[in-house]
């Protein structure tokens, strides 16, 4: 949950009121926020660096907890207009685009595509910043590009000042040794190559550099004149930068998510348009994109949603007349009126609520609006009596059986190292069907389990002091890639076993398998409704000494066989093992 810092003589001034503590917390509790900490800059460095700093100020601080998907609250602006219209003493602000007589134009060229494909832009006109509110709009930029942004790579925001520029601009991606610009704050020209070593030191943009490092090409935004305003996602140019000074901003974000782009530009120029001359107004821009098509930014859409007053009284556990719901919705900035037929709401949802997707979104506020603390307990009118899934429960029947017959259940991670299930199995092709952790944070979690076997032989060998004969097992999913799945892979419950003793002990792993075979009541037959076992080579396993396990209809089930001897030295083992793993799905 993002958490925004604002100190209190700012807060009371767009609250139009000075709030006690108590007050103030009372209030974010009745619109569902949370006052997570009163602060100082003094205390709060204190307290992350471990040392005083004499220059930092004591004015309180308030650290405000929000929800994740209230995009609109990342300011004290949205915030305290949020909580004026919550406590009826500011009107719903209805946000306008005002046509020029001549657009300005943002030219997008084909090459984009190859890195960042989007781009949306805005400009807000005839602004008026001061000390606080230029401030807050620089950390809005950085809250989203923390939040929705995920860190830039799916939008980066940039703001210029747009008496600095002229249109139209481009749009381009160019290889880096052919951009040159004097970057922010600094005081001499770079090359895009040189900037990413000068990056490389500075602790706020390094995180950021890996994102385009290595392309070929690196997108930036050129003015007529072709100055650079912006090298996305990294860095704006110092000659477009935006002071208190600033009249006029131009806003433009490159992005890989075009609807995150657009959440994004509304949220900044919905926001800051009360700062313009006439409050709540923004200049739309006309992007050209490469294919030829010309649409005009930003949307700020307006959509009319009808909900059934019944659905949402009975989905919260209250009983409110059309008008008290109309009200509270009102309230909570999504302008309502009761339907002719009285059973229904007309909701409009503001281009500031991007959170609102779904009915049950109008009835949570509906809900927070109401007071969770006044909804009155109440035992539910239906029961229902749960059940386990097949799969869950013949796994649980089995691993009962399997315990009874001298065998020990392991419990492993679902994540592996890539070697685990590939060079160590003597499996080359082994990580082909694996689903691969993106950004795994340690080396033995890179991949999604494909087999259980390399769990059990890791807990072998990290048993080895252990009195044999070891005798695991392991009754759980592995993760396989599957084209045809909706999520591009899919589970597979799976029985795994291993014998560790002085001999192989391959009639051990074989009467395991027949175990098991009784305890799900198929025979021993060829005929297709029964089991059997057939010779067969893997290089997991000795050679000669494996074989596959056919179930009903003919379907290859597993293998079973003497663990190959470099298997063994790879998992740290001195001692012959058996193994066999199954699939047991066809069984239910």
């Amino acid at each position: 949950m993002p958490i925004i810092g604002v100190r209190k003589a700012v807060l009371d001034k767009k609250l139009e009121k000075v709030y006690t503590e108590k007050e103030f917390d009372s209030l974010c509790f009745d619109y569902g926020l949370e006052l997570d900490e009163v602060t100082s800059e003094k205390a709060t460095i204190q307290k992350e660096q471990g040392k005083t700093v004499v220059n930092a100020s004591d004015e309180e601080v308030y650290k405000i907890e929000l929800p994740a998907n209230r995009y609109d609250l990342l300011s004290v602006e949205g915030l305290a207009k949020a909580l004026l219209v919550f406590q009826k003493k500011h009107s719903i602000p209805q946000y306008q685009i005002v046509r020029p007589p001549v657009l300005q134009r943002l030219v997008v060229k084909p090459e984009t595509a190859q890195i960042r494909p989007f781009v949306v832009s805005a400009i807000l006109r005839d602004v008026t910043f001061d000390a606080d509110s230029y401030a807050s709009f620089i950390d809005l930029q950085d809250k989203l590009h923390q939040n929705i942004c995920r860190k830039r790579t799916l939008v980066a925001i940039g703001t210029h000042d747009l008496d600095t520029i002229q249109g139209p601009f481009e749009y381009r991606a160019e290889p880096p040794t052919k951009i040159k610009f004097k970057p922010l704050n600094q005081t001499k020209e770079y090359t895009a190559v040189e900037l990413m070593e000068l990056y490389q030191t500075e602790a706020h943009l390094k995180p950021y550099l890996p994102i385009i490092q290595d392309s070929p090409v690196y997108p930036v935004i050129y003015d007529k004149n072709g100055i650079v305003l912006s090298m996305p996602p990294i860095i704006n140019g110092e000659h477009s930068k935006i002071t208190l000074k600033t009249k006029n901003v131009f806003i433009e974000a490159t992005a890989t998510d075009l609807t995150k782009a657009k959440v994004v530009l509304d949220t900044i120029v919905a926001l800051f348009s009360q700062y313009c001359a006439k409050p709540f107004t923004v200049e739309p821009v006309a992007v050209e994109n490469a294919d030829g098509s010309v649409v005009e930014y930003p949307m700020l859409k307006y959509r009319t949603e009808s909900v059934e007053v019944e659905m949402i009284n009975r989905k919260i556990g209250i009983n409110l007349k059309a008008e008290e719901m109309a009200d509270l919705l009102t309230r909570m900035c999504l302008q309502s009126t009761v339907a002719n037929d009285g059973r229904s709401l007309q909701v409009t949802i503001p281009p500031t609520r991007h959170d609102v997707i779904h009915a049950c979104d109008i009835a949570e506020d509906v809900a927070v609006a109401y007071g969770f603390n006044k909804i009155v307990n109440q035992l539910p009118e239906g029961h229902t009596v749960g059940k386990a899934f097949p799969i869950n429960k013949l796994s649980d029947l089995l691993r009962v059986d399997i315990a009874a017959a001298g065998w020990t259940e392991s419990l492993n991670f679902a994540l592996c190292s890539r070697d685990d299930i590939s060079t160590k199995l003597r499996q080359e092709d082994g990580i082909k069907s694996a689903v691969l952790i993106s950004n795994p944070k340690t080396a033995e979690f890179q991949v999604a389990r494909t087999t259980l076997l390399a769990g059990l032989l890791k807990t072998l060998a990290c048993n080895r002091d252990m009195p044999v004969p070891l005798r695991l097992f392991e009754l759980q999913d592995v993760v396989l890639k599957d084209e045809k799945s909706d999520v591009g892979a899919r589970n597979e419950r799976r029985l795994a076993a291993v014998y560790s003793n002085k001999s192989a002990g391959f009639e051990i792993i074989h009467g395991f398998l027949d175990r098991i075979m009784q305890l799900v009541d198929v025979k021993c037959k060829r005929d297709g409704t029964g089991y059997y076992i057939r010779a067969c080579e893997d290089p997991t396993y000795f050679p000669g000494r494996c074989a596959e396990v056919v179930g009903p209809k003919d379907v290859p089930i597993g293998k079973l066989g003497i663990i190959h001897p470099d298997v063994l030295t790879a998992f740290g083992l001195t001692l012959p093992v058996s193994a066999v793993e199954i699939n047991i799905e066809p069984f239910l």
